[in-house]
């Protein structure tokens, strides 16, 4: 039984991205659905699994997460508009027996992500 899971590290300090709003979005036939909205805690993560088990289903699927939101609350002088605001990440899931873990490396000005287990 696989399931979904993500992290937030803040690459400008290089400390977990404690506080960010995130949103998980199912998308299918061009629609979005909102799935789940999570607040990572101290160490950058949610507290559960973002999906698994049954909720866990082939597809494609958006996490969107609120960048600008938590520089602001770090107090990170940035200009308007930000650079970056919020980070879409959109992704597939094939294999509902593994794990996806898709983490977010962020700062002002870039970002990645990666497919990890």
């Amino acid at each position: 039984m696989g399931k979904l899971s993500t992290h937030v590290l803040d690459i400008t300090t290089g400390k977990p991205g404690a506080g960010v709003r995130l949103e998980l979005y199912r998308v299918s036939s061009g629609e979005k659905i909102l799935l789940k909205t999570e607040v990572t805690n101290q160490d950058g993560r949610c507290t559960a699994p973002l999906l698994e088990g049954a909720d866990l289903i082939a597809g494609m699927y958006e996490l969107v997460f609120a960048a600008g939101d938590y520089f602001d609350a770090q107090g990170v002088d940035l200009p308007e508009p930000k650079f970056i605001d919020y980070v879409t990440l959109a992704f597939g899931i094939a294999d509902t027996s593994q794990n996806y873990h898709v983490p977010l490396l962020i700062s002002p000005w870039a970002y990645s992500t990666y497919r990890g287990s």
